[in-house]
């Protein structure tokens, strides 16, 4: 019984592994990081590796990928945290955003955005 016991709890916690937090999709920028929702996912050239430069209002335009309590890192995906303490998915050190324009999945209209602001590809 003990035996059986062990064997459901490897088998339960095989089943837990944690999905990657954004998926790859084909847009007009071809393969391009994107959320669960489909939205394109961009990064910030004001950005340093681990650190994000876009508060405030920024964030307002461009709302960061956040992570949940817990997330665990893996492979190119980190977690980073914010200057308000958040925690928000990073794809090989680089912060991850959605773009308020983009209205349905595949938009990519925050492509080259004040020339600092490029779709995120993996």
């Amino acid at each position: 019984m003990k035996r059986a016991m062990m064997t459901m709890a490897v088998v339960l916690a095989a089943g837990v592994a944690q999905a990657d937090p954004a998926m790859v999709a084909e847009t007009a920028k071809g393969q391009t990081l994107v959320d669960a929702a489909g939205m394109t996912l961009y990064t910030f050239d004001k950005d340093s590796d681990g650190n994000s430069a876009c508060n405030g209002g920024c964030a307002a335009n461009w709302p960061p990928l956040m992570a949940e309590d817990g997330a665990m890192a893996e492979g190119a995906w980190s977690v980073i945290t914010r200057d308000d303490g958040a925690k928000q998915w990073a794809y090989d050190g680089k912060p991850l955003y959605t773009w308020v324009k983009d209205t349905k999945p595949g938009d990519v209209t925050g492509d080259g955005f004040n020339g600092v602001w490029h779709v995120a590809q993996p």
